[in-house]
């Protein structure tokens, strides 16, 4: 499809500058831009593309300032983020080029399952007994949802997700491929005779709106009452996340994370990647921990920075770092202070 800079301007809540009649059919880098392509420029490193640039329209900030004429004639959208609009752009462009609905013939739905407007089943997709699902919900092929489990409206279920009985899937989240809700959590206890009894999980997951959680990434229901992933909250790809933990609002997390059973992690935290965070723990609000970090016990001041396993605040890490780096050179002087040191005993006796 074709779009001229004015209508996309209008989108992106935008000014044109230049034709406003210019149209593209395609996005690009800016530094590979052709001919009726538009892309954008966020980062200064790469200012120097927008003068030589085949791209018709670049998506630009308000502040940016030409300092040389722009080849061909190019149009600029100025908006307040270049970043986030270009995101807005790609999100549109998903959503007109990817947007599916309609109902497979080889997908199994309950008899007792609602629906609502618009929805998407693929191919060999199973929607069991009871299941409520809003509208405009996109379930794509070989993806699963047990009995009485519950999914918002706009969600997205990529291929192969699953959703276990009785968990609940807010508004407008995006599961990707592989994404396991529900499962078992990892409980067990010795017993007699030296076996180990399971311990089953009754509970639910609950995951709120805005949510998106990487491929291959799994969920543990809790033992008793709910594992919440609470509202805007963003999970990256082969994330462990165990029975009855709650995630606060708008916390990040990176690849390969582990969080143990009933860990309560703050809002607005960051969380690096190979993460290790130990069971009953609590972590505040605005923490930012550094990837491979071990977490061994509650963080209770706000906005903290921490890093290392077990993790410590991040200033006094870096510091203890450069004295480690040079243990083996340290290690040297005092076996020669040693040496120096028995020498002189030797003489005095």
């Amino acid at each position: 499809m074709e779009f001229t800079a004015q209508q996309l301007a209008d989108l992106l809540g935008g000014e044109v500058e230049g034709n406003p009649n210019t149209t593209v059919n395609k996005l690009a880098k800016i530094e590979e831009g052709e001919p009726r392509s538009i892309a954008f420029l966020a980062n200064e490193k790469y200012t120097e593309y927008i003068y030589t640039t085949d791209a018709s329209i670049v998506i630009v900030n308000k502040s940016f300032k030409i300092e040389k004429p722009l080849k061909n004639g190019c149009t600029l959208i100025r908006v307040q983020d270049a970043r986030i609009g270009f995101s807005k752009l790609l999100d549109a462009y998903n959503q007109n080029n990817l947007a599916k609905t309609g109902i497979h013939p080889q997908a199994f739905i309950a008899e007792t399952a609602r629906l609502g407007e618009h929805v998407y089943a693929g191919a060999f997709s199973y929607i069991g007994e009871n299941v409520h699902i809003g509208n405009n919900v996109e379930i794509f092929p070989n993806s699963y949802i047990g009995d009485n489990a519950k999914i918002g409206d706009n969600t997205v279920l990529k291929a192969g997700a699953k959703i276990y009985t009785n968990c609940e899937i807010g508004a407008s989240c995006m599961l990707h491929s592989g994404v396991v809700i529900g499962s078992d959590g990892f409980g067990f206890t010795p017993n007699k005779e030296n076996d180990y009894q399971k311990v089953p999980h009754t509970g639910n997951v609950v995951v709120e709106d805005h949510v998106e959680i990487g491929a291959n990434t799994t969920i543990d229901r809790a033992t008793l009452g709910s594992t919440i992933i609470r509202k805007g909250v963003k999970l990256d790809n082969l994330i462990q996340i165990a029975h009855n933990v709650e995630i606060g609002e708008n916390t990040v997390i990176a690849a390969q994370t582990g969080v143990a059973g009933s860990a309560k992690i703050g809002r607005d935290c960051m969380i690096g990647g190979q993460v290790g965070i130990a069971g009953h723990v609590t972590i505040a609000d605005g923490v930012k921990i550094q990837a491979q970090s071990g977490i061994n016990r509650s963080i209770e001041q706000k906005g903290a920075v921490v890093q290392g396993s077990p993790a410590f605040s991040i200033n006094e890490f870096r510091r203890s770092y450069v004295i480690f780096k040079k243990l083996p050179k340290l290690k040297q002087i005092i076996d020669k202070i040693e040496k120096e040191l028995s020498s002189l005993k030797q003489m005095s006796l």
